[in-house]
C-alpha cells in the first residue's frame, strides 16, 4: 500500500458518505445520527445478525421521535433509506469518511485498519470511536496518519451531544477542521482533546466509577447504597454502579487499564471487583447481568 507525505497527499473529499465499523450500540447510534443529518450510511459488521439488530433498534428510537413530533414519517423513511448494511470491508470503497467503532481492544482495532486502507479511496478520512486508546499509535496503523483523527461519540449517541476529537500527532490540520464540521452538521458540540489515556470524559468519569466499585467491594455501602447516594448526594441523574452496568463493565475495565498502563499511578488501578465482574461474564445491561440483575421486571442488585 501506498504510503503518503503531507506534501503528496490527496486533496479532502467533501464528506457526503459515511462507512461505519462496528454494528453495536455506538455503530449503530452514529448511523441513525449521521442518517438523519442527511448523509448516506454504510454500516459494517462481519456477521449480519448485530447488522438487522441496529435497523431495528434505528427504526424503534425513530418511531419514538415521531410519537413525541419531532419528526415526520416521512423523514423516518428517507433516513432509513439512507442506510446500507454489508457485511464485507469492501463495501466501504466509496466512503469519503470511516468511522471505526468496534469493541475496545487495541489489537482488534488495529488489525481493522489494516484491512480497510486495502479497500478505501485514497483521499477518505479514517476515525476512530475509540473512548481510550492512542490516536496516534492507532493512526500508525494505517497508510494515512495525516488523515487519521478520534471520533469519540458519547453513549447513546442520539440523545448525547459531545464529541470528542482528538489529533494524533500527524494529524492534519485540514481533517481536524473537515471533522469539526461535520461534527456541527450532525448536531453536535464538538471539544477537542489531547492525546493522552481516555481524553477528557472517561479521564475524569471511569476512575469515579471505578471508586464506587472500590466503596463497594471495602463494604463501605452497598450498590443500593451508593447509587442512591450519589443521585440524591451529588445529584447525578445515575449511580455510578448502574451507569457501569450501562456503559458495559468490560468496556470500564479497559478503560482503566489503558489509564492505569499508560498513566503508571496506581490511583488507575482497577478494583479487583471489577475484575472479577466481568470474568464472571456479568458485563452490564447487554447481558442482563452486572451489579444489577435485569433478568426480571425490576433491576435488582447483585451485592
Amino acid at each position: 500500500m501506498p504510503v503518503y507525505t503531507e506534501k503528496d497527499y490527496p486533496p479532502l473529499p467533501v464528506v457526503q458518505r459515511v462507512g461505519i465499523i462496528g454494528a453495536g450500540q455506538m455503530g449503530g447510534g452514529i448511523a441513525q445520527v449521521a442518517a438523519v443529518s442527511g448523509f448516506d450510511v454504510v454500516l459494517m459488521d462481519v456477521k449480519q445478525e448485530p447488522l438487522d439488530g441496529a435497523l431495528e433498534l434505528m427504526n424503534r428510537l425513530l418511531d419514538r421521535q415521531i410519537k413525541k413530533g419531532t419528526m415526520s414519517a416521512g423523514d423516518r423513511d428517507e433516513a432509513l433509506a439512507r442506510v446500507q448494511t454489508a457485511t464485507a470491508m469492501s463495501a466501504l470503497g466509496n466512503c469519503d469518511l470511516v468511522v471505526e467503532a468496534a469493541t475496545e481492544d487495541e489489537g482488534i482495532k488495529r488489525k481493522i485498519f489494516k484491512e480497510l486502507v486495502e479497500n478505501v479511496k485514497d483521499d477518505a478520512i479514517i476515525a476512530s470511536n475509540t473512548s481510550s486508546i492512542s490516536i496516534t499509535r492507532l493512526a500508525a496503523a494505517t497508510d494515512r496518519p495525516e488523515r487519521f483523527i478520534g471520533m469519540h461519540f458519547m453513549n447513546p449517541v442520539p440523545a448525547m451531544k459531545l464529541v470528542e476529537v482528538i489529533r494524533g500527532i500527524a494529524t492534519a490540520e485540514d481533517t481536524y477542521q473537515s471533522i469539526k464540521s461535520l461534527c456541527e452538521k450532525l448536531g453536535k458540540t464538538a471539544v477537542t482533546a489531547e492525546d493522552f489515556p481516555a481524553f477528557i470524559v472517561n479521564r475524569i468519569l471511569l476512575p469515579m466509577i471505578n471508586e464506587a466499585v472500590y466503596t463497594l467491594y471495602e463494604g463501605v455501602g452497598t450498590v443500593e447504597s451508593i447509587d442512591t447516594a450519589m443521585k440524591l448526594g451529588a445529584n447525578h441523574p445515575m449511580g455510578p454502579l448502574e451507569l457501569a452496568d450501562f456503559i458495559g463493565l468490560d468496556t470500564c475495565l479497559s478503560v482503566m487499564q489503558v489509564l492505569y498502563d499508560g498513566l503508571a499511578d496506581s490511583k488507575y488501578r482497577p478494583c479487583p471487583l471489577l475484575v472479577k465482574y466481568v470474568e464472571a461474564g456479568w458485563l452490564g445491561r447487554k447481558v442482563k447481568r452486572g451489579f444489577y440483575d435485569y433478568r426480571g421486571e425490576i433491576p435488582v442488585p447483585t451485592r
